[in-house]
């Protein structure tokens, strides 16, 4: 088997699912998944500190000020450790181009590997739909001499969520409007809006296949007096964070639509294995489905 070094952590995920992680040999700081998916592996990858003294994550104007100082600086968001790169000498390298402010871009990694003389292959992994995140157990199966398995995860995501359209279908599909961020509030795009039409929603103000955009308060709130739902998906932050976000911008929403949290961090805008559990908790909390999944999705306010 190859050598194996992840860039961001929705292919590290991949590598777990894959049955490859014998194989990882460097991940990035924010490698979380499954726990404990970093010991023993090379950190390559360093990024902003987004937590404070006390370890507590920035809130989403502090982060959002912080990417905006650096980027207006020329200032790399994301350092990748060449020395530490060259002495893995991996074979096969995982990155992607989809969001510099979510991982180290590809060209960085591209031109990395030509610095320290390491023909590693570089595969680029940029899902905008949601077949295309599945398509991420294809890609990496096949980069890593393991096709036959690649396909049969694939094929095994695929199976889970025709479960749950076939759980959803026919039933009255709940208005959502999906806020990726608060502070400035951003709405979804990529397949962030085909999750919530997969867990049998409709979703508002979104643009599917397209960049997250940032927009206004003042539309947010024309768009969410007519939803029935308001979905709380910070990008990067667990249910607990993006629960006292949604707290935070209660009084900026119509109260007439019930408002929910969810693992963005996890579920939602990591384009890994498991935005199959977050469609599944989504049409669960919507539907009532399957089974609750209170660690993934939370209800903070009841519709009216």
């Amino acid at each position: 088997m190859p050598g194996i070094v992840s860039l961001l952590p929705s292919a590290t995920e991949w590598v777990f699912a894959l049955g490859l992680d014998a194989d990882l040999r460097g991940v990035t700081f924010e490698c979380d998944e499954p726990a404990g998916a970093a010991d023993g592996r090379a950190v390559v990858v360093h990024g902003l500190p987004t937590t404070d003294a006390d370890g507590r994550p920035l809130p989403p104007a502090a982060v959002d000020s912080l990417v905006r100082a650096r980027v207006a600086a020329g200032e790399p968001l994301y350092t990748l450790d060449t020395a530490a790169l060259a002495e893995i000498a991996p074979d096969v390298v995982l990155t992607q181009d989809l969001c510099a402010v979510c991982a180290l871009p590809a060209d960085a990694a591209r031109e990395a590997c030509e610095l320290v003389g390491n023909p590693a292959r570089l595969v680029t992994l940029d899902p905008h739909t949601l077949a295309e995140v599945l398509d991420g157990a294809t890609a990496v199966g096949a980069a890593c001499g393991v096709a036959g398995s690649g396909t049969e995860l694939r094929a095994r995501l695929q199976a889970r969520l025709d479960a749950v359209a076939g759980g959803v279908r026919g039933l009255l599909r709940p208005r959502v409007l999906v806020l990726e961020w608060t502070d400035p509030p951003f709405v979804a795009g990529h397949w962030v809006p085909e999750l919530v039409t997969a867990a049998g929603g409709e979703p508002l103000l979104a643009a599917p296949g397209s960049r997250s955009t940032t927009t206004t308060w003042d539309e947010v709130r024309r768009v969410a007096s007519g939803a029935d739902a308001v979905l709380v998906a910070p990008c990067g932050y667990g249910l607990d964070d993006a629960a006292r976000q949604a707290e935070d911008v209660l009084d900026r929403l119509p109260p007439t639509p019930a408002v929910w949290a969810v693992d963005a961090g996890a579920v939602v805008t990591r384009p890994g294995p498991r935005v199959v559990d977050g469609v599944e908790a989504l049409a669960a909390a919507w539907h009532g489905t399957a089974a609750e999944r209170a660690d993934l999705v939370r209800r903070v306010r009841q519709r009216a």
